[in-house]
């Protein structure tokens, strides 16, 4: 689920097919015509089809004979993959996106990332209760010291509580369960820019976190669940308010 590196004419290539499959300019089952791609982007041949490549190892294109490059149905789409998941929270899209980008702007994909958190993660959480490790402490204290010192909104404090999150599904040392923070961090990294954006101020998230980090010190594995939901509920509320009183 590893993204690919999105500098130069390549990744911008990559990125502006992406968006207009994901936007529904290039639909399922559209066939792509090449040549006005590649006049329009201004890009060379190869480097469009190297770009169709990267699409199509993520299940969004494929190419056949007589029947050129297409876009394939959603269904076979690998929805896991890191740059799929960043893109459809940049356009918007996702399941009930025909009925908009949501009440303040909030993209419909983040509640299927609020279902697939409140499964994962309080589990994982027992998990690190009963496994983590002095090291998986000292990784957890870093990201909640960086979380209360910074700015509310900054990109630091976005990075601080995904570093946060990270830690505690590292700390689970379940290997399966620690790959989950790829799918977890994008949508988290987009809900936090969204929540701590301009005009919207949701409360203090370091107590929150904090019980958590308290539990799991403690090798508590009930109380680190319940802190874990309750943390996860808190999180819900901030993005009910949002779409209730969207910014200015």
């Amino acid at each position: 689920m590893s993204g690919y590196a999105r500098r130069g004419v390549h990744g911008q290539t990559v990125e502006a097919i992406a968006h207009r499959v994901l936007g529904g300019q290039l639909g399922e089952g559209a066939t792509l015509d090449l040549a006005a791609l590649q006049a329009e982007l201004g890009v060379s041949l190869t480097a469009l089809r190297e770009s169709l490549k990267v699409l199509a190892a993520k299940g969004m294109v494929d190419a056949r004979q007589k029947r050129g490059t297409f876009v394939r149905p959603r269904a076979d789409w690998n929805l896991l993959d890191v740059d799929v998941l960043r893109w459809q929270f940049q356009s918007g899209t996702g399941p009930g996106a025909e009925a908009g980008p949501g009440a303040g702007g909030v993209p419909p994909l983040l509640r299927d990332l609020d279902e697939v958190r409140g499964i994962v993660e309080p589990a994982a959480v027992r998990l690190a209760a009963e496994r983590r490790t002095d090291a998986d402490l000292a990784a957890l204290d870093a990201a909640l010291t960086a979380m209360d010192e910074a700015d509310d909104g900054a990109p630091e404090a976005v990075e601080a509580d995904l570093a946060f999150h990270r830690a505690l599904l590292a700390a689970s040392h379940n290997e399966l369960l620690e790959r989950m923070e790829m799918v977890i961090s994008t949508g988290l990294a987009a809900r936090d820019r969204i929540v701590h954006g301009p005009g919207h101020h949701p409360g203090d998230p370091v107590p929150s976190h904090r019980a958590v980090l308290d539990a799991v010190r403690a090798h508590d594995a009930d109380a680190a669940e319940s802190a874990m939901r309750d943390l996860l509920a808190q999180a819900a509320q901030d993005l009910a308010e949002l779409r209730e009183n969207p910014a200015p």
